[in-house]
C-alpha cells in the first residue's frame, strides 16, 4: 500500500485458513453513515465473503456497526455492499472462484486518498495438516529468534 493509506480493518484470520492466490484492489459502494463509521474503525472482515451475481460482486457478512450519530439515516450492518470492478476483472474473478476449493475473501479495508477500497483475494482452503505445520514453522523461527536475542 502506498503512503497515503490507512487501514481502517484487516481479516488477519484468513492467512491462517487459507492460501492467498492473487490479489485485487476494488471500491465499495456506501451510504454516508457507513463511511463515517469505517473512518472509526467499527467494521468487521472475519466472516466475509465476496460472491459474484448477475454480473457484478458483492461483498456479504461484512458488519460495519450503525453510526452513533446517524439516526434515521443508518442501514443494516449486515447488508450486501457491491463492490466496484472492471468488467474484465469480475469475469477473472468469477472464472478463478468457479474451480474446485477457491474462494474469494476480503483481506483488508482501508482508506486511499478519501476514498473506501478494499483487498481481496482469491484464495484455497486449507486443510488442518497445512495449518499444523504452518503453526509449526512460526514456532521454530520464534525459538530461534529469542536464541539469537
Amino acid at each position: 500500500m502506498a503512503e497515503n493509506t490507512k487501514n481502517v480493518a484487516s481479516n488477519r484470520k484468513a492467512y491462517h485458513e487459507y492460501f492467498i492466490e492473487d490479489k485485487y484492489e476494488a471500491g465499495i459502494v456506501l451510504v454516508g453513515t457507513e463511511v463515517k463509521s469505517i473512518r472509526q474503525g467499527k467494521v468487521n472482515l472475519k466472516d466475509s465473503y465476496v460472491n459474484i451475481k448477475d454480473g457484478e460482486a458483492y461483498v456479504l457478512n461484512m458488519h460495519i456497526s450503525p453510526y452513533e450519530q446517524g439516526n434515521i439515516y443508518n442501514v443494516d450492518p449486515l447488508r450486501p455492499r457491491k463492490l466496484l470492478l472492471n468488467k474484465r476483472e469480475i469475469r477473472k474473478l468469477l472464472g478463478l472462484a468457479t474451480l474446485k476449493g477457491y474462494s474469494l475473501i476480503p483481506l483488508s479495508l482501508y482508506l486511499k486518498n478519501g476514498l473506501v477500497k478494499m483487498e481481496l483475494a482469491v484464495a484455497k482452503g486449507k486443510k488442518n495438516y497445512d495449518k499444523r505445520q504452518d503453526l509449526a514453522k512460526k514456532d521454530a523461527e520464534r525459538r530461534i529468534q529469542r536464541q539469537d536475542d
